[in-house]
């Protein structure tokens, strides 16, 4: 009976009911693509990271855990003491920079033998590795959002370069220059931003950290094991980056609040006559205040629906437009969004409902 009068109730204020849960889905899909898309592009980042092959990586004093974000470049000579400490097979340098030409991207310059030694090498989709210092390699997802292929020209660093090589992604950067080349555009000759160590075995990973350290001169050398480093990007640890997060989800739960409370708010002042006719008829505080929770639960669960399936028809059309961008919508923001929907929904909806449920029946009936 309460159900049906319920629902009898947001059919009979469609328009009312329509504007909530379209405001409640707004606050659930303003989570979950803000938050996916902040998400998405973090594990972007991590993915290629442990994608280059490396065990320990090794970057000047005073870096940021943050790809791209080094200090002053090291002299590549640094390389040959990693080379000579137990355990390491492999030293790779690479200097990186910051380009915010059209995006913000990483460009990578690589010494192709060493850095393809440490994951067993480039998956080349088209074409191959350079053959000039005027090449570039480039992966399969910024070759499909420009529509490049190989042999067309690009602009990187206001400087061009032809594309030699188109790879699959998961690399690193999405942009790879032979070092010597990248090292000549940013004035740094003979100077790298990251050593990237392959050792003979992964589990020594820790013990050539220490070794590093106990090199006289790097002992203020940031060194950690690839392992460390990936477990260090989180939202907590991106400068910003959760603040961001729970701003965008406290402006989220305003919307939602503001406008339930509206709906409800009106809605009752609206029903003044029936909540009295009910009151008269034995219905309880507690009745009553259920009836308006009630409503607003089912309002926002509606609105939870819909925000999802935009969320997720959101998702797809950006991945499709812009290849670049990651956006992910996991199972458990799906559930905190929701979580976060009904309680701002109910939140918004307490004051209206014990405030019809302080109604004298007497002064209700007599409402006009």
């Amino acid at each position: 009976m309460m159900n049906r009068m319920i629902l009898g109730n947001l059919v009979h204020r469609p328009i009312r009911s329509v504007i909530s849960i379209v405001a409640v889905a707004l606050e659930v899909t303003l989570i979950l693509l803000i938050v996916g898309l902040s998400m998405g592009i973090l594990n972007d980042t991590r993915q290629r990271q442990a994608g280059i092959g490396a065990d320990v990586l090794v970057m000047p004093p005073g870096s940021s855990f943050i790809a791209g974000l080094t200090g002053a470049p090291m002299p590549v000579k640094v390389g040959s003491v990693l080379a000579k400490l137990p355990h390491v097979e492999i030293v790779a340098p690479v200097i990186t920079q910051i380009s915010t030409a059209g995006s913000l991207e990483i460009i990578a310059g690589i010494d192709l033998q060493t850095y393809e030694g440490l994951s067993g090498g480039f998956h080349y989709l088209q074409g191959g590795p350079f053959q000039g210092p005027n090449d570039a390699l480039v992966d399969e997802l910024f070759a499909k959002a420009k529509h490049a292929k190989v042999g067309d020209t690009i602009e990187i660093l206001n400087n061009n370069f032809r594309i030699s090589g188109i790879v699959a992604q998961g690399k690193g950067a999405r942009k790879f220059l032979p070092l010597s080349t990248l090292q000549d555009l940013l004035g740094a000759k003979e100077k790298a931003s990251i050593f990237y160590l392959k050792l003979d075995n992964p589990a020594n990973a820790d013990i050539v950290v220490d070794e590093i350290k106990k090199v006289p001169g790097m002992e203020r050398y940031v060194a950690t094991s690839m392992a460390t480093y990936l477990s260090m990007m989180t939202p907590s640890n991106y400068p910003g980056m959760r603040t961001f997060i729970n701003v965008v989800i406290g402006i989220s739960v305003v919307i939602g609040f503001i406008v339930i409370f509206q709906a409800m708010y009106t809605a009752v002042m609206e029903r003044t006559r029936e909540i009295g006719i009910l009151k008269s008829m034995g219905a309880s505080k507690f009745y009553i205040v259920n009836v308006v929770l009630r409503e607003t639960v089912l309002l926002a669960l509606c609105g939870i629906i819909l925000g999802i399936g935009v969320s997720l028809a959101a998702r797809a059309a950006l991945v499709h437009k812009l290849p670049l961008l990651r956006v992910v919508v996991t199972g458990d923001w799906i559930l905190n969004a929701a979580i976060i929907a009904v309680v701002g929904a109910i939140a918004g909806a307490l004051y209206p409902a014990f405030k019809a449920a302080q109604k004298d029946p007497i002064d209700a009936l007599a409402y006009e």
